[in-house]
């Protein structure tokens, strides 16, 4: 399995734009180090973390063309914002060009930008580290975030759903159909901790 990561990883510099790779790579070891802490197989965190991205660079009429290939056509929602294709179409392409049959990291790939209702340990992690890993843009709330994430995976993809959704909607678009999904079932599930919130010594 280690000389399969090394060769994905690789391929994978083929595929992406510096940027991007670079993010993958960030994402892939903040995946793994919130495996160690909270009990998921550190080798699909690393996989999953890294492959999470790896149709983002394939143009959008070519990612529609792979999904539809695959008996997977976009949704509406992922028509209306292109930047949502490349989730389902990266699991497909983990698949079909990686070589990857374990669903929970394909899953944890295709949901890893608007997520869903009851997500495994492995997707939460792979949501979170897209958002925390240490390359991202430092928001006001990252550092306590970040924090969190070490501590309760529940209360941080709530914290971060929460987030993007008062971002998407402060620019004026509507939030995806599957992302509110996704977040009305956590909201409804998990009572936010505003104690943990505020920033935990750790």
């Amino acid at each position: 399995m280690k000389k399969d990561i090394i060769k994905f990883r690789k391929e994978l510099e083929k595929d992406l734009d510096p940027e991007r790779f670079e993010h993958s790579l960030g994402v892939e070891y903040t995946a793994a180090c919130l495996a160690f802490i909270h009990g998921a197989d550190i080798m699909d965190a690393r996989i999953a973390g890294l492959l999470h991205d790896c149709a983002k660079c394939i143009p959008d009429d070519k990612k529609i063309s792979i999904m539809e290939k695959a008996g997977c056509p976009p949704l509406q929602e992922e028509l209306d914002n292109h930047s949502l294709l490349h989730s389902k179409c990266g699991a497909i392409v983990a698949k079909d060009k990686y070589g990857i049959e374990d669903e929970d990291i394909l899953n944890s790939i295709r949901f890893h930008t608007v997520g869903r209702p009851a997500m495994s340990t492995l997707e939460k992690i792979i949501y979170i580290a897209d958002f925390i890993e240490p390359g991202r843009k430092n928001l006001i709330i990252m550092e306590n975030v970040r924090k969190a994430a070490f501590i309760d995976l529940d209360q941080t993809l709530l914290w971060i759903m929460e987030a993007v959704r008062g971002y998407v909607e402060s620019k004026g678009y509507p939030v995806a159909p599957s992302s509110l999904a996704a977040y009305e079932y956590y909201r409804n599930q998990i009572k936010p901790d505003m104690e943990l919130r505020k920033g935990v010594n750790i």
